[in-house]
């Protein structure tokens, strides 16, 4: 029984740090997504010479 109460501990745990690590990384995916934004916002969004041609072969 003992062994069994610690695993869960062990398993909510590890379910804890899943979280956070997710919540980490959804904060900085925004945070670079506005910083995106406001950049596209005051500058203007520029065409370069990627967008018009196509890789050859």
């Amino acid at each position: 029984m003992f062994a069994y109460e610690l695993q869960k501990i062990n398993e909510a745990e590890l379910i804890r740090r899943a979280e956070e690590q997710r919540l980490v990384r959804e904060v900085r995916a925004a945070r670079r997504q506005a910083r995106r934004a406001a950049r596209e916002a005051r500058e203007g969004r520029v065409n370069t010479w990627h967008d018009r041609f196509t890789r050859a072969a």
